[in-house]
Order: C-alpha cells, then sequence, then structure tokens
C-alpha cells in the first residue's frame, strides 16, 4: 500500500528574527536569527538544556519572543492552521484507540477522518494490527510510532518535530526517517534531533545551538539527495565531525556550570 499526499499548499519559509527569550532570569535567547528555508529539512542539534525545544515551541506558537522580535511565515501568511507539531512526549489519548488517535486532528476539526489513509500509515509505520487497541498495551517506541503517524496524517505545510526517532531500535529509526523523508518532501520541516547521524541523513541545513545565550552554527553537509545512505562514507565523516563538534561544546559548557 502506497501513501498519497493531500494538497497543502505551497509551504512557505519561516523567518526567526532577533528572537530573545528569558526563563527565571536566564536569557535562552537573545538576539537569534534564522531563515528556515520553504520546502527544505532544517535539523537542530545541540546539548540538552541549550533551547532546542524551545525554539521549535517558538516557530509553533506557543512561546512568544520578547518584543521587537518575532516569527513569521516568510510569505506573509499566519502560520496558525499550517503547522503540524509532534512532540517530545506522545500525548496520545488513552480513552482512544491507536486509529482514532491518528486521526484526531480531523475530528477536533470537525470534519470526517480519512481512516482509510490512517490505515496506511499505520501499516508503513509497523502498527497495522493494532489499530483498534488502546495506547495503554504500547510500548513506548510504539506510542512514538502512532505520534509520527498521527502527524504525517496531518498533511500541513509545516511540520516540526522534536526527537520523533528516540525511542525506536536503529533499524526501525533508519526506515521511518526514510518514510518521513518521502512523505514530506514538499514540506518545510525542522527537526530537533540529538543524533548526528539522524541529522546527517535528514538535514539539508544542520545547525548546531549552543552557548548562553543560544547561538546557532551551519555544518557542512554532503552535497546529496535525502534521506542520505548511512553508509556512505561522507554521510559517516560528516556524523563524525559533527560529533566531535558537539563533544567540544559538551567540555566548554561544563566549565560553565
Amino acid at each position: 500500500m502506497s501513501v498519497t499526499t493531500a494538497p497543502r499548499g505551497a509551504p512557505p519559509s519561516i523567518e526567526i528574527d532577533h528572537a530573545r527569550l528569558r526563563y527565571g532570569g536566564r536569557e535562552i535567547f537573545a538576539g537569534l536569527s534564522l531563515t528556515v528555508e520553504a520546502g527544505r529539512w532544517t535539523c537542530l542539534l545541540g546539548p540538552s538544556g541549550v533551547g532546542k525545544s524551545t525554539l521549535l515551541r517558538m516557530v509553533a506558537g506557543l512561546e512568544r519572543p520578547e518584543p521587537p522580535g518575532h516569527v513569521r511565515a516568510g510569505d506573509g501568511k499566519p502560520l496558525a492552521g499550517r503547522i503540524a507539531y509532534m512532540a517530545q512526549q506522545d500525548l496520545l489519548l488513552p480513552w482512544l484507540s491507536v486509529l482514532d488517535n491518528v486521526t484526531l486532528g480531523a475530528t477536533l476539526r470537525g470534519r470526517r477522518p480519512d481512516a482509510e489513509r490512517a490505515r496506511i500509515l499505520l501499516a508503513h509505520v509497523g502498527l497495522a494490527a493494532r489499530e483498534a487497541d488502546p495506547p495503554s498495551t504500547l510500548s513506548g517506541g510504539m506510542r512514538q510510532r502512532v505520534a509520527l503517524a498521527r502527524t504525517l496524517a496531518e498533511e500541513r505545510p509545516v511540520v516540526l518535530m522534536d526527537e520523533p526517532f528516540s525511542a525506536l531500535d536503529a533499524v526501525t529509526r533508519l526506515g521511518l526517517q526514510s518514510l518521513a523523508a518521502s512523505l514530506l518532501a514538499d514540506c518545510t520541516v525542522v527537526l530537533v534531533t540529538h543524533d548526528p547521524l539522524e541529522a546527517v541523513r535528514l538535514g539539508q541545513r544542520v545547525f548546531i545551538m549552543a552557548g548562553r545565550p543560544a547561538q546557532l552554527i551551519e555544518a557542512s553537509l554532503p552535497n546529496s539527495p535525502i534521506p542520505r545512505n548511512a553508509a556512505d562514507p561522507a554521510v559517516l565523516d560528516s556524523q563524525a565531525t559533527l560529533l566531535h563538534q558537539l563533544l567540544e561544546i559538551g567540555g566548554a559548557e561544563s566549565t560553565l556550570e
């Protein structure tokens, strides 16, 4: 079974301009600027607590930068209503079946869910036999796959994903990375990950976030289409370079504790 994609509209770029945000007196961002290119995958790497998830939440509209900083779509239209957001937690509703969790977005908007497409997505994430089950019967990795299927079912031109493959075994992770790259090929995607190989496989631009307040450092990538072959020597070289940079950043930041 193949998954067809519904018309999403042209994916916009996203402009983050001079974003400033503070929590409890700590400055997370101070004048942070980034243009997320339209129709491409942008990956964010960095140590825990540096602000990657916060930046994703800012793009989603769940956090607001202090004036005059702003986040907006490059086409001048509102971002609201055009974003699918997959958080670190699966956020499955325990009283709904797996299938009903995948189609939840349409149900909440008062639209008739596309149950057949949801079933195909569940088959692609390896859960075709579990569509009637409650989330309580699933492992953590299975719950994450349901959350991924729900995100893919939303058919939005902008997709924000926070560690979407973190609970999966290596083989399943590679397969679902490839599935997501295929189904979201025409979307503006921002992916937060701690996995350098994942960033190199999927990123058309990759940024390391580091510092206090956080800054962005763009990484060099192989000149090849995504998803890149995990065994490609150029991919492995880029992975090693990213890992080395992350280790250096971790060592430097530990001296600030």
